[in-house]
């Protein structure tokens, strides 16, 4: 069984980060190693929320895992809370990535054209650094824009994405791909390209429900089917599916809170549809 490691906050109540990833990631058949960045009494959409900050944690918990040479077949970060954690993080690739594993960075920090609240506005040039250390990043157009100092247009076209996964590329990472795109009405997907030109899109029914945390969601189901040997292709359209699945799922149940999509209920369609994906590669 492969191991992964996520490096990313815990919210105790509400559907992010750590409690998407780790039950999710384990569904797939991938042991999900956490280091927590922070925990949180709930994501920070609520009014009130207790945060306590973990900086001080990460580095003794990599020396200790340093010491029982513990190693990891991927690597997975999402939320950060400081610029000081990005280079913690950079530090930790720095341990822990290897020619073998893989590297794949969630740069969660904006969306709808703006950042999150608790990040400023240099926070950007330094999440650009974790992502030059990735094989894979996974920005929304906000954060793409944000990443490569390029104006956000709610409106654009195809040549629009495209000159933004060319600009990600130029930060370093191996691979680029762009969630949230949409090039046609009721049709919202996924585009990436690799540093040898390989283009791929995908795009799946446009709901017109928005649930907190489908980010976190959609990021941990890639990275549980490339562990599984899935193509980034195959992991980025099982993912879309997912999350998709969850959203209806949601805004189908009259309880549905506000404040997270869904998941548990559709995690065995997303072990069906994994077997499917890795029967179909035999």
């Amino acid at each position: 069984m492969k191991r992964i490691v996520t490096l990313q906050d815990i919210s105790c109540v509400g559907r992010c980060s750590i409690t998407v990833a780790l039950p999710v990631i384990s569904a797939m058949g991938v042991e999900c190693g956490i280091l927590p960045t922070a925990v949180l009494s709930t994501h920070t959409m609520f009014h009130s929320f207790t945060c306590k900050d973990l900086s001080d944690q990460i580095e003794p918990v990599a020396d200790a895992w340093e010491r029982e040479q513990i190693g990891f077949d991927g690597i997975y970060t999402g939320y950060l809370a400081s610029a000081g954690q990005c280079e913690q993080v950079c530090r930790f690739f720095d341990r822990f990535s290897t020619p073998d594993n893989l590297v794949l960075v969630d740069p969660a920090m904006a969306d709808n054209g703006r950042l999150y609240p608790a990040f400023d506005a240099g926070f950007p040039a330094e999440m650009a650094k974790v992502c030059a250390k990735a094989d894979v990043i996974l920005p929304n157009i906000t954060e793409a824009c944000l990443l490569t100092g390029t104006p956000y247009r709610e409106s654009y076209d195809e040549s629009y994405i495209r000159g933004l996964l060319e600009k990600l590329l130029r930060l370093g990472c191996k691979t680029a791909a762009i969630t949230g795109v949409s090039f046609e009405a009721g049709k919202l997907g996924v585009v990436y390209q690799d540093r040898d030109g390989h283009y791929f899109t995908y795009f799946t029914r446009h709901c017109p429900q928005s649930f907190h945390g489908t980010g976190d969601l959609y990021s941990a189901t890639v990275l549980g089917g490339l562990m599984r040997g899935l193509t980034l292709g195959d992991s980025l359209s099982l993912a879309a599916d997912y999350v998709v699945d969850c959203i209806e799922a949601t805004a189908a149940d009259q309880d549905a809170r506000w404040y997270g999509v869904g998941f548990e209920s559709q995690i065995p369609t997303l072990c069906a549809m994994l077997d499917k994906r890795l029967a179909e590669k035999e």
